[in-house]
């Protein structure tokens, strides 16, 4: 059942899995023999599922194993290894790793954003040195206009 399992997976999204996604895509192994990826997003996600109770680690392991098959451009950032009723996902871009079970995902839908097309961004704070040019900058942008400059020669001069 896990092909049904997945594509449901992608309808909660709003994405039919076909348009993205292919099932058993065939690729030669690390160590030369023939492997079949579970479910393959070129460049995005590659699945790989087990019955309930599967060792999780061991699907990983497996996971990686395909990297040596798949074209560099084909490359996914996320690996996702699930067995019905967990969840393991990997960021490979960040490093970070997230695992909860079947009945947390509602918790934990924002992981799977970039299903849906959306991109997350981290939020820095602004240099203090660019903060303080950009004060001085204003201060001096006020100095020249209180002594005549105005307008394009002001905006020129700046």
């Amino acid at each position: 059942e896990a092909k049904s399992f997945w594509d449901d997976f992608f309808n909660v999204f709003g994405v039919t899995r076909r348009r993205v996604a292919s099932f058993e895509k065939h690729v030669k192994k690390i160590d030369g023999k023939d492997g079949f990826i579970d479910l393959l997003w070129k460049g995005t996600l590659l699945i790989e599922h087990k019955s309930k109770g599967k060792d999780l680690d061991r699907a990983h392991k497996q996971a990686l194993d395909y990297f040596e098959g798949i074209e560099e451009k084909d490359l996914p950032q996320y690996v996702i290894v699930s067995d019905f009723e967990r969840f393991r996902l990997y960021d490979l871009d960040n490093g970070s790793q997230f695992e909860f079970n079947l009945s947390e995902l509602h918790q934990n839908i924002n992981l799977f954003g970039f299903i849906a097309g959306y991109e997350t961004g981290v939020i820095q704070n602004q240099d203090p040195v660019n903060i303080k040019a950009a004060e001085l900058m204003g201060e001096l942008h006020d100095q020249m206009k209180a002594v005549g400059y105005d307008g394009h020669e002001l905006e020129v001069y700046l």
